[in-house]
């Protein structure tokens, strides 16, 4: 839990009365760290062993949860190389040994890494419960996701197009604005977690998908009832759900939508304009009503014009035509 070995030596004297230097600390550590990373290389080795009917089936002894939900995605860490490492990290597997030779995954950082930055990928397994509904139990969209202030600061966290008016509104106090959004509350109850996974790597795309893949197994996620894989929409996601998880329902991660579809509503308009655009918007996005949204968006397109080649990412003709492509190409996963 600690962030140093400095900081480790210091909890191990306070909590456990072990007078152990900080050196020691380290060497322990890495070794430890070693032991772990090497008992999860066999386990996804004996997985990739299996015979492909078997990847597929659920482990003796394992029980499937009622519901299993896997989220995947790419991160940025920063790395200070502060020394030569020791030894080369461990090669990663021949991809076609995990994925069909047509899959070509993208990988950050192909050309040699830039600078300090890295990317990391990690999997999130959860065993979930739910009712199961012959209706949607929540038709309304949730107060938090219109709220004025909330939802531009959040969608400005994911480095969207976000306007100036935007900003200016997520760094206001208008009490008046929020309590005229708090007047569509909905009441809803999201799957409770049950028990939670991480795995995460460093490593490449085909090295990170087969890791997944047999942590899910050994957790007998394939054979679950209802089963659900989220994502970005990013084509490495996709990759891994086609080739491991073809029986999960592929789900569009909502908040990426949400922040597409908010930086589309106010393009080229006053916060005001936009922001009822971005209620009546991202209501039918949670609904599912996807098509009304590509609609009311190449009508605005057709308002706005088509971007030139050499326009800039922020201008309102370049964000309702990305917003455009990336619903029209998610459409399947948000119903």
């Amino acid at each position: 839990m600690c962030r140093s070995f400095r900081q480790a030596r210091e909890v191990l004297a306070k909590l456990a009365d072990l007078p152990i230097p900080e050196k020691q600390v380290e060497r322990v550590t890495e070794r430890i760290g070693h032991e772990r990373v090497a008992e999860r290389q066999a386990a996804v080795a004996a997985f990739q062993a299996l015979p492909l009917a078997e990847k597929f089936r659920v482990p003796a002894g394992v029980t499937p949860p009622a519901l299993a939900v896997i989220m995947t995605d790419g991160g940025r860490m920063q790395i200070l190389d502060r020394q030569p490492p020791a030894a080369p990290p461990p090669a990663d597997p021949p991809p076609s040994a995990i994925a069909p030779a047509a899959d070509v995954w993208e990988e950050e950082g192909a050309n040699g890494p830039a600078g300090h930055w890295r990317e990391d990928k990690v999997g999130l397994l959860l065993t979930m419960d739910s009712p199961v509904s012959a209706y949607d139990p929540c038709p309304v969209i949730p107060a938090s996701f219109v709220d004025p202030l909330r939802i531009p600061k959040l969608v400005r966290e994911l480095k969207k197009a976000v306007p100036e008016a935007a900003d200016a509104v997520a760094d206001s106090d208008d009490p008046e604005a929020v309590e005229e959004a708090l007047q569509t509350e909905a009441t809803y109850q999201p799957p409770a977690v049950q028990q939670r996974q991480v795995v995460a790597t460093r490593q490449a795309w085909p090295a990170f998908a087969p890791l997944v893949a047999a942590t899910a197994w050994a957790l007998g996620f394939q054979g679950a009832p209802r089963k659900a894989f989220v994502g970005d929409g990013s084509a490495n996601n996709g990759r891994l759900q086609r080739r491991f998880f073809g029986s999960f329902v592929p789900i569009l991660d909502f908040i990426h939508a949400l922040s597409y579809v908010f930086a589309a509503a106010l393009a080229g308009r006053k916060f005001a304009a936009g922001w009822a655009c971005y209620q009546e918007w991202i209501g039918w996005v949670w609904q599912g009503q996807v098509a009304q949204v590509i609609a009311a968006l190449d009508q605005r397109q057709a308002e706005l014009g088509l971007p030139e080649q050499e326009e800039p990412e922020t201008s309102p003709r370049q964000v309702v035509a990305k917003t455009l492509t990336y619903l029209r190409n998610q459409q399947d996963k948000m119903h």
